[in-house]
């Protein structure tokens, strides 16, 4: 390990090694117009248009949460959460594949040192889809294992540079690890082509094979168990004097979900205020939408559930930080109670967002919501889509952190 004192020295220099925060999210704002325009083709292509994709690596957007070590520019989560929310204000569909795809190097430092070494290469370029269900399977042989299986949903795939997934292990002798995370190439799998949605078509989602593809052991991670990433995996390995890359993960993946839903909320509340100024009411006396006070009443809702949605995702973003870093100091334990509190966050920010597109979708009317192609519908049906993710499910996440709290 290269050390410097107490501070790591980088491998890999970043490509703007100046980039600010606040930079880095102005580009994403910049881009929200040409991401509105380009909604349309990205749902019927299926993917996200090659020439976006190249925008969203060249404006460093896939390297937020890279270590700065291995090229990456290190921020911290709430500027992780703003530049998502931007993208998909213009996107949802773009938004969801470079969130879920972006987010990667923190499920990344859970791997040997070694292995982040040899992932991340001579350049740092790092995009990396994950799924994870069904399990596949690992049989431990030497220096490594051997691993099957086909795993559902891999958005972004296509872009991908690697792929990180869960196996079993099957031995037929008793082994110490009952599950692994383990890290791929982009030519150590194939791909199916079975994402067939009534939303986020254009995420290029597909599912990924491998049949018995031998993974050095440099390139899994242990896990606890099989089960929710979020409850299953152990720390980091501590390589990286930034305890972000070391903490319980759980409350950060349903964040990058829920930055997709509040930012495609806030870009139907874009929508929803041209349309007032430019349309009238479907009932006498016919007034500009922007002059009813009925439509006052249906804006200034979306507007406060919206608002509200943002303020709780930035601020469960910098709560996350202040617990990643109390931890690590030894103040304050991450505990389960903890990472449950800021999941729900998450999760209600999702439902505020949730509100607020439905409030829009209805009120819009049919013509601005309803017929194909437009952009509130489609704004609509990805997100009712993001939903259904196990992940996101706000009543299981309740109960688990009742459980929790009341010792059950």
């Amino acid at each position: 390990m290269l050390t410097l004192g107490s501070a790591r020295v980088s491998e890999i220099v970043p490509p703007e090694p100046s980039l600010t925060p606040h930079e880095m999210i102005a580009r994403a704002s910049k881009m929200v117009p040409c991401l509105r325009a380009r909604q349309g083709e990205c749902e019927s292509s299926g993917n996200v248009p090659e020439d976006i994709n190249i925008q969203l690596i060249q404006a460093g957007f896939y390297r937020v949460v890279q270590p700065r070590r291995f090229g990456g520019y290190e921020f911290d989560i709430p500027t992780f959460y703003r530049v998502m929310m931007e993208i998909s204000r213009g996107c949802s569909e773009t938004g969801w594949v470079l969130a879920l795809t972006a987010c990667h190097p923190i499920i990344l430092a859970f791997f040997p040192e070694e292995g982040q070494r040899d992932v991340y290469g001579a350049a740092g370029e790092f995009r990396c889809p994950a799924g994870f269900n069904p399990p596949g399977v690992a049989v431990p042989v030497e220096g490594g294992y051997r691993l099957s299986g086909s795993w559902v949903s891999a958005s972004g795939i296509d872009l991908s540079t690697h792929f990180v997934t869960m196996a079993v292990v099957k031995s037929p002798t008793p082994h110490p690890v009952p599950a692994i995370l383990v890290m791929l190439d982009r030519d150590q799998f194939s791909t199916l082509e079975d994402w067939h949605v009534m939303g986020m078509q254009g995420t290029g989602s597909k599912s990924v094979v491998v049949k018995d593809l031998f993974v050095p052991t440099k390139r899994t991670a242990a896990l606890k168990a099989h089960g929710l990433l979020t409850s299953v995996t152990h720390p980091g390995p501590r390589i990286y004097d930034n305890p972000m890359y070391f903490g319980r993960i759980g409350a950060f993946l349903i964040g990058e979900g829920a930055s997709v839903a509040v930012g495609a909320a806030r870009g139907a509340l874009d929508l929803f205020e041209e349309l007032l100024h430019t349309k009238k009411s479907p009932l006498p006396p016919y007034a500009e939408r922007d002059k009813d006070p009925e439509y006052h009443h249906h804006y200034g809702k979306a507007l406060s559930l919206i608002a509200t949605a943002e303020a709780a995702l930035i601020r469960q973003g910098e709560e996350y930080m202040d617990c990643v870093r109390a931890d690590a100091e030894g103040t304050q334990v991450f505990d389960l109670a903890l990472e449950q509190r800021l999941s729900l966050i998450g999760l209600q920010a999702i439902n505020l967002a949730w509100e607020a597109l439905e409030l829009i979708f209805r009120t819009a009317g049919t013509t601005a919501s309803v017929r194909h192609g437009q952009p509130i519908g489609r704004f609509f049906r990805n997100i009712a889509a993001i939903r259904t993710h196990p992940i996101l499910q706000l009543d299981r996440n309740m109960m688990n952190a009742a459980r929790t709290r009341l010792g059950v």
